[in-house]
């Protein structure tokens, strides 16, 4: 039998030339004697029908895929291993018509996630950034007036009480925050564990000072933090997105922010990105930004590439991978011969 083509998308190497998820997956490809794999030549926004027509794989990064993309009838992909936990940039219902697998890496970015959530809550109940230009502009005077807020007793509430949900609400309990849970499809019983209960997002809006979107973007969480639940929080609260841009209506926490009725946010995401240079919430002394990468560190994407290689490798020896997306896509004719089914 032929080897299997497997494509890695460009936007995964360093200036350098080097992998950024490292070598050791590298090696995973190389060992099965399967595979046959290359860096995609294109650097394309969208997974073209000439790059789904030249692949039996392809190791995703930032590139959409398309139902457009995948429609020709010499598209030969079998999976697509999207190096993160997120896969709104890929058709995964046209994927699951076609018979191609889709995976992701939630285990990857578990952990990382987690922390970038909590770094946030850490930086602006100590006003960090604040008290940053306090000391570069001499202004150590004003430091008395400025006083941050202490975690102990204080409410940190999860929108979306997943993978990254729990392991936040795990790591936030040594702080002493009290701690709550908004989700309609979590086990309460497996939540509470953690020492969060599950509420109706309305409560945990009202309730929480820090409130972390950490939810998947879907057509039901396109703007669910919007002007009406924005409204709900204490003026004190902060709001955190480490999920997606869109979850958050971005005009309505802008017009929040500017009036006063939450007290700031933190954003490692926007609903355009990169976001316009002139989005108010680029200047805004009580926001902090980060451009979608917070949680990028050597480990992180080193989980990252490993688990969308192995899944990869998994398919090739004709094991279901693990993080299969959609697992309808298992019944598909074409997905069943495969594995023998």
């Amino acid at each position: 039998m032929d080897k299997l083509r497997v494509g890695l998308t460009r936007d995964l190497l360093n200036p350098d030339g080097e992998p950024s998820f490292g070598r050791a997956a590298l090696e995973l490809l190389d060992r099965c004697p399967q595979l046959a794999w290359e860096w995609i030549p294109e650097s394309p926004k969208e997974i073209t029908p000439d790059i789904a027509a030249r692949y039996d794989a392809i190791h995703l990064n930032g590139p959409r895929v398309t139902r457009a993309g995948i429609a020709r009838a010499d598209c030969r992909l079998k999976i697509i291993g999207r190096h993160g936990v997120g896969y709104d940039s890929v058709d995964v219902p046209a994927c699951t018509e076609r018979g191609i697998v889709v995976t992701n890496a939630p285990l990857g970015v578990r952990r990382p996630v987690a922390v970038m959530a909590l770094t946030f809550v850490m930086a602006l109940s100590q006003k960090l950034m604040f008290k940053q230009k306090l000391a570069r502009e001499h202004r150590w005077s004003e430091r008395q007036q400025n006083l941050g807020d202490g975690l102990v007793g204080r409410t940190l509430g999860v929108i979306g009480a997943g993978s990254i949900g729990k392991e936040t609400l795990r790591l936030a309990r040594p702080f002493n925050l009290k701690l709550l849970a908004a989700d309609p499809y979590v086990d309460p019983l497996e939540i509470e564990l953690t020492g969060a209960p599950v509420v109706p997002l309305e409560q945990m809006m009202r309730e929480s000072d820090y409130v972390v979107v950490a939810c998947l973007l879907n057509e039901e969480t396109h703007h669910l933090v919007n002007a009406v639940n924005l409204a709900l929080m204490k003026p004190t609260a902060y709001l955190i997105n480490v999920a997606r841009g869109p979850i958050v209506d971005e005009p309505a926490l802008i017009d929040a922010l500017r009036a006063g009725r939450i007290a700031g946010a933190a954003l490692d995401v926007f609903e355009q990105e990169p976001p316009a240079p002139d989005n108010p919430l680029l200047t805004m002394e009580n926001v902090i930004v980060t451009p979608h990468s917070l949680c990028w560190t050597d480990q992180c994407f080193a989980g990252l590439g490993g688990s969308a290689i192995q899944s990869i490798v998994d398919l090739a020896e004709r094991r279901v991978p693990k993080y299969v997306v959609d697992r309808r896509v298992l019944d598909h004719p074409a997905v069943r011969e495969w594995f023998g089914a």
